[in-house]
């Protein structure tokens, strides 16, 4: 993206502040949260000096927390000598004008943190589009009344990418600058459109690396696949998809492709750019849940993972949940009895031969039940059938016999349910 600074300030790493609020009731889930937004400012180099945590029953609607507390965190912002406060929450316009009047340094919310590491972390053209037109999303309404302050979003975390052009600009030009994105993101949405249907026409078997960020995905495909994809133990290592060959035990070839890891409050704007992106998952045969069994939160990761599928419309595809890093936990760990007792799925690591080699054999043993066999019967003149059939299926054989085609199929059993009635009528399967 054009114009992004470089993550340090003047050589030095920025010093940030956290500040989480929320019921009492939920202090296990606050506290645990404002310890992932810990690991998303290291992500961002930044360097965490202090945590604060209010306990209140409603945010309040003008400061988000309550005013006094936000006048300490003013003086503690001082006093450290921080370059930037991140809230664990979305803060509403309002919320940011209020407090940046008092703080001495730029504030962030959690959306704008994630959106910085994705601006970081964006390879490809698709990437960067996606990127830059989520954060100009989330900008657009926090323009008003930021005009004298904007001079101090001079860089660093928060200002990237779109961050750093002239905020000045009318609305008029940001929502012209969204209209191009959204049309060159519609284009390449078009063509990825164009390759799915060439897959399937291929009949290439399509599967799915989904998973927590962090869960060892990235690894997971470099080693079943020989794929060179950047994997780093931090969050979001890998962003823009990667799709390779594997061969399973058999001779089976199916395409497994690394997604973008979820996480916690995953912004909507964020989602909704990658759409295109994420519809990988959507059309996958089959989805591989990758969970690090080593987290000491991995029921709940394993939840929101599950709530991100739902909203892409993807609850309904076939998983093999990957319990990952087996080499890192004790059998005897609670979290890990208790997690493992309620699944009957597959412990691995990713560095285990042996482990890899057992997941392609459950992968083979999965996607062959998703799959049935048939022979079917159609009369010539049903060109439109016939057509339907080589889209939908693998035909093995064809012959003709008088008026009749004869077809040897294998096709999955989604596909299969797709067909009319009629059509599957002429099908005789073989169990």
């Amino acid at each position: 993206m054009k114009g992004w600074s470089n993550i340090e300030t003047n050589g030095l790493r920025e010093k940030a502040i956290l500040v989480g609020c929320g019921s009492k009731r939920n202090e296990w889930e606050l506290r645990s949260s404002l310890a992932e937004l810990q690991r998303l400012a290291e992500t961002s180099q930044a360097m965490v000096v202090d945590t604060v945590l209010q306990f209140r029953d409603r945010n309040d609607p003008a400061w988000f927390i309550g005013k006094g507390k936000a006048e300490e965190v003013a003086r503690l912002a001082t006093e450290h000598e921080v370059d930037l406060i991140i809230f664990d929450q979305e803060l509403s316009p309002a919320q940011v004008n209020h407090l940046e009047k008092i703080m001495p340094c730029k504030v962030i919310d959690r959306t704008q943190l994630i959106l910085d590491i994705f601006a970081q972390r964006a390879q490809t053209k698709e990437g960067r589009l996606q990127v830059e037109l989520a954060q100009l999303e989330y900008l657009l309404p926090r323009l008003t009344g930021r005009g004298k302050d904007l001079s101090r979003l001079g860089g660093g975390i928060g200002t990237r990418g779109p961050g750093e052009k002239k905020l000045e600009t009318d609305r008029r030009h940001i929502r012209r600058q969204i209209r191009i994105l959204k049309k060159e993101l519609a284009e390449i949405k078009r063509h990825r459109a164009l390759y799915r249907a060439r897959r399937k026409k291929n009949n290439l078997t399509q599967v799915a690396l989904v998973g927590y960020t962090n869960a060892g995905k990235s690894t997971l495909l470099n080693r079943l696949t020989g794929a060179n994809v950047l994997s780093e133990d931090q969050l979001f290592a890998t962003l823009d998809p990667t799709s390779r060959l594997l061969e399973l035990p058999g001779g089976k070839q199916v395409l497994l492709t690394d997604t973008v890891g979820f996480i916690r409050h995953l912004p909507h704007d964020l989602v909704a750019a990658f759409r295109s992106t994420l519809e990988e998952v959507k059309e996958a045969d089959l989805l591989i849940h990758v969970v690090d069994a080593s987290h000491p939160e991995a029921s709940e990761q394993m939840e929101t993972v599950e709530r991100v599928l739902s909203d892409l419309g993807a609850a309904h595809l076939p998983v093999l949940v990957v319990f990952n890093k087996k080499d890192l936990i004790e059998s005897s760990d609670a979290h890990f009895v208790q997690l493992y007792s309620q699944q009957e799925k597959l412990m691995i690591s990713a560095w285990n031969d042996e482990d890899l080699m057992l997941l392609k054999e459950k992968l083979g043993q999965m996607l062959t039940k998703e799959e049935l066999w048939g022979q079917a019967e159609i009369p010539v003149e049903k060109g439109d059938w016939i057509s339907t059939l080589y889209q939908s299926a693998e035909v093995l054989s064809s012959k003709v016999t008088g008026l009749t085609m004869q077809l040897q199929l294998r096709l999955s059993v989604e596909n299969y349910e797709r067909l009319s009635p009629e059509l599957k009528a002429c099908i005789q399967r073989h169990y």
